[in-house]
């Protein structure tokens, strides 16, 4: 019975142990890479492109990479900002202004296509996550890559043009603060209501109490942590049921 035990120990241990590294992958123009981080159990996996905040790739981010791994997806965090990680919220400002969006999605389509290619993926089952700007290219990456297979869109910038929003082919689920002045509970309604009107099925969620960037504790004076523990199990729940397979 010790040994049995002891077995199925080790074995939860394997299935939840990950890998982690600096990649760099073919881009246009030149210079593309980021943060991975694999399950070490064998077969092709689901994958995600995790996508950063205005802060660049930073620990937090690594963080989120590396917990998806020890679910089970390939995760990549592509670094849009080539390297540079702000501390200081007038450098993040200043480096999402200087990211120049073509690039921005130039290199998410390198990183897709990368991850794509691994034998460790099934490219059928690649979804797409971001938080803050992250969000906002998450959205804006599903509308360029329709073989995406899921979308999760944390408070970040929206649109309701029907014929951009009729174009979105994954499941889309997003959260989103009802006390965010960036983003506020109108705009996130009526990104809800074009989607629905395409004929789209997105699980939308405002919470009350919550503002901008409510889901990372390292926002001190905006960390709603009941906001944030519902959230990531909608994220979980979410991508189970579009990338995973029995």
């Amino acid at each position: 019975m010790r040994r049995t035990l002891t077995l199925s120990v080790l074995s939860l241990l394997v299935t939840i142990t990950c890998l982690a590294q600096s990649v760099t992958f073919p881009s246009e123009p030149a210079g593309g890479g980021g943060f991975l981080a694999t399950p070490t159990t064998p077969g092709k996996h689901p994958a995600l492109l995790v996508i950063q905040e205005w802060w660049g790739v930073d620990n937090w981010i690594r963080q989120q990479t590396e917990r998806f791994a020890k679910q089970g997806y390939v995760a990549l965090a592509v670094d849009l900002y080539r390297g540079k990680v702000a501390t200081t919220q007038e450098q993040a400002h200043e480096l999402m202004r200087g990211l120049p969006h073509d690039r921005a999605l130039a290199d998410l389509a390198a990183g897709f296509k990368y991850l794509a290619s691994r034998s460790d993926v099934d490219p059928s089952r690649i979804g797409v996550i971001g938080w803050c700007m992250g969000g906002g290219y998450a959205l804006d990456f599903t509308v360029a890559e329709p073989r995406l297979a899921a979308s999760v869109i944390n408070y970040g910038h929206l649109m309701v043009d029907s014929k951009t929003i009729a174009s979105i082919k994954p499941p889309i689920l997003g959260n989103f603060g009802a006390n965010d002045m960036g983003i506020p509970p109108a705009d996130v309604k009526a990104f809800d209501a074009a989607l629905k009107k395409a004929g789209k099925s997105p699980d939308i969620k405002i919470y009350e109490g919550a503002g901008h960037a409510f889901m990372n504790p390292n926002n001190t004076g905006g960390y709603v942590k009941a906001a944030a523990d519902d959230a990531w199990a909608r994220i979980d729940s979410f991508l189970r049921k579009t990338l995973e397979r029995s």
